[in-house]
């Protein structure tokens, strides 16, 4: 029997799953991923399916995993929450700030699961998860043992974690350990945060700014299907950089600690007057060239044509390629999304 996957992914695209369960704690979890196996099915476990492009039917089990909770440990220097996966990244932030424990809020608006941000290493305006990320908590899928792992173990990087090597299919993520420190430090160097003052600014007016910067430059999900940046921003070497910097002096361009530069992927298709240009239900947000988004009944295909175009655009003219951020899950699990749209 097969079960939509249209309201379990928020670029709203129609495709369709053998098998759908939704998992309120690990022992439903565990049993859904143990039968899926016993019977040879591919099993894909799921957030709120804010980073995923289905590309066709999955022939499996989709487990949708939504295990609640938040406990909360004060220490003279810091508050530590342990949180279930299933929470929603938003509704965590808001919480933690109405609670008086900041230091989520340049994460504020970003879609999904909390399960769901060690995986990304989540980042915006600066932060990324890695900072106030204490351990994550697996459980292994074929035994049910428990596993904590450290934050240094998670081997994170820009956009990555070890969730995405060795650990992606053998472990599910059940909750996410935090630790906010009471010593609260701003981070006011992107977007219009830059123009608040770091003597005087409150966490709220940066939850606010942050706010105010996604809404009034990324669609909303429940009008326009998408899954948020749909390409990574490149990091190329010092090299790549200023050769692209002397023939494009203004592009935007952050040095990073390694000797690497992190370039603007949405800068460099706005370059390429891509914004609006569709393909089938597909098209460029005309506000935020780095979103993809569900314009029209959009099929799998018309987002995969249109992310090809993209990258071939900013390659041609900048000689720099373009990798998604959002998986891509094909009929027996994640395939690679560069050869896809390559």
């Amino acid at each position: 029997m097969n079960h939509s996957l249209k309201a379990w992914n928020t670029f709203g695209i129609d495709q369709q799953a053998n098998e759908l369960v939704c998992a309120e704690n690990e022992q439903q979890l565990l049993n859904a991923w143990q039968s899926a196996n016993a019977s040879h099915h591919p099993v894909l476990i799921l957030g709120e399916g804010s980073n995923v492009l289905f590309l066709e039917t999955f022939h499996g089990t989709v487990i949708v995993n939504r295990i609640k909770g938040i406990k909360i440990t004060e220490q003279p220097d810091a508050w530590h929450l342990h949180v279930g996966a299933g929470e929603n990244w938003h509704q965590l932030v808001r919480y933690a700030l109405e609670h008086g424990m900041p230091g989520l809020e340049n994460l504020a608006l970003i879609p999904g699961c909390v399960g769901s941000s060690p995986i990304q290493n989540i980042g915006a305006y600066g932060v990324e998860l890695q900072r106030v990320c204490e351990y994550v908590d697996c459980v292994e899928l074929s035994t049910g043992k428990h596993l904590r792992v450290s934050a240094a173990e998670c081997r994170f990087g820009y956009r990555d974690s070890i969730f995405k090597h060795e650990y992606q299919d053998r472990f599910a993520i059940v909750a996410v350990g935090l630790r906010l420190p009471k010593q609260w430090q701003p981070v006011l160097t992107y977007g219009d945060l830059t123009r608040l003052d770091p003597a005087t600014v409150t966490p709220q007016q940066v939850f606010d700014s942050v706010c105010h910067m996604r809404t009034t430059k990324l669609p909303d999900p429940k009008i326009n299907g998408n899954a948020g940046s749909f390409f990574k921003n490149p990091v190329v070497t010092e090299d790549i950089a200023q050769e692209l910097l002397a023939k494009f002096p203004t592009a935007p361009h952050y040095p990073q600690a390694d000797g690497s530069v992190k370039l603007a992927a949405g800068w460099l298709i706005d370059q390429c007057q891509l914004k609006g240009m569709r393909i089938g239900g597909a098209a460029v947000h005309q506000q935020q060239a780095l979103v993809l988004i569900n314009a029209d009944h959009a099929t799998s295909q018309d987002v995969v044509q249109l992310a090809h175009h993209v990258r071939q655009k900013v390659g041609e003219k900048f000689n720099v390629w373009l990798e998604p951020e959002v998986r891509f899950i094909g009929p027996q699990g994640e395939v690679n999304a560069v050869e896809t749209v390559a």
